[in-house]
């Protein structure tokens, strides 16, 4: 339990940037991704993916998205095309990378550079009241963002507890052995609960919208844990990494995050073009 409490004290100033949204948010992600990068390359050893791809790609989305007026569709089309461009270009050297670490490039490329991005795109397009001081934009505590934490963080420590209390039934052994049906059931559960009462307190408006983020972020959080346990047991891994006392890495800690961010957007982007928020 002493490990668990160290590993919230270390999380929690996460928390504090989803509060203040804006530039902040986006110098929290950058940061995040730049960790989760460095765990996802050092756990394929020799092997490793091209370095410099990766931080190339992470450079060329940002400075997209920083400029004016800039089409996301064309954002996206571009910066895919680029690290695609990019990641086939780092196979030249044939001598050092063969296919495998190429593809390993691509999939660091989409899988953590392309899916924590949407946490930025949630809090530019739904983040909340946007409380302004000076040339700063505060997102404040009724912002879409809170929904992904609520859902990914949420949904683990309701499936862990719930788990420890009355699983039996084992969800997939050959993937994750400590996890259960009866744990994942409630994982979803607190999901639901955690952002039904956010949506209630906070977006009252939006109650429906954030119960059924709830709903599929408790899934698909769960998803994104399970596929990040596949990746680790293909490399021969436990972990990504160890800068969280009980948690492993920075990698081990966000990989439902990374999920769950991407469901939230399209959630909302969906909800908004065809109902409303």
């Amino acid at each position: 339990m002493k490990t668990r409490a160290k590993s919230a004290l270390i999380m929690a100033p996460l928390l504090v940037i989803v509060f203040l949204g804006g530039y902040f948010l986006v110098a929290g992600v950058v940061l995040l991704t730049v960790f989760a990068l460095r765990e996802f390359c050092t756990a394929f050893g020799e092997k490793k993916p091209a370095r410099w791809v990766l931080w190339t790609s992470l450079c060329i989305l940002y400075a997209c998205f920083f400029i004016p007026g800039f089409d996301s569709f064309v954002l996206f089309g571009f910066w895919l095309f680029a690290s695609l461009v990019l990641c086939f270009l780092s196979m030249f050297a044939v001598e050092k990378r063969d296919l495998a670490q190429g593809m390993t490039t691509i999939l660091g490329v989409v899988y953590i550079i392309f899916l924590s991005f949407h946490i930025v795109l949630v809090d530019n397009a739904y983040g909340g009241s946007d409380i302004v001081v000076g040339v700063f934009r505060f997102s404040g505590l009724d912002s879409y963002v809170w929904l992904i934490a609520l859902a990914a963080f949420g949904t683990d420590i309701f499936a862990y507890f719930t788990g420890k209390a009355i699983g039996s039934h084992k969800l997939c052994p050959s993937i994750s052995p400590k996890k259960t049906v009866e744990g994942a059931i409630g994982g979803v559960l607190g999901s639901v609960l955690l952002c039904g009462l956010f949506g209630y307190f906070f977006i009252p408006g939006g109650l429906a919208t954030c119960i059924i983020i709830g709903v599929l972020g408790g899934i698909v959080s769960q998803l994104g844990d399970l596929s990040a346990s596949v990746m680790k047991r293909k490399i021969g891994i436990k972990d990504w990494g160890a800068a969280i006392p009980g948690h492993g890495g920075i990698l081990d800690r966000i990989d439902s995050v990374l999920f769950t961010a991407p469901l939230v957007f399209y959630v909302l982007a969906f909800t908004e073009a065809f109902g409303s928020l």
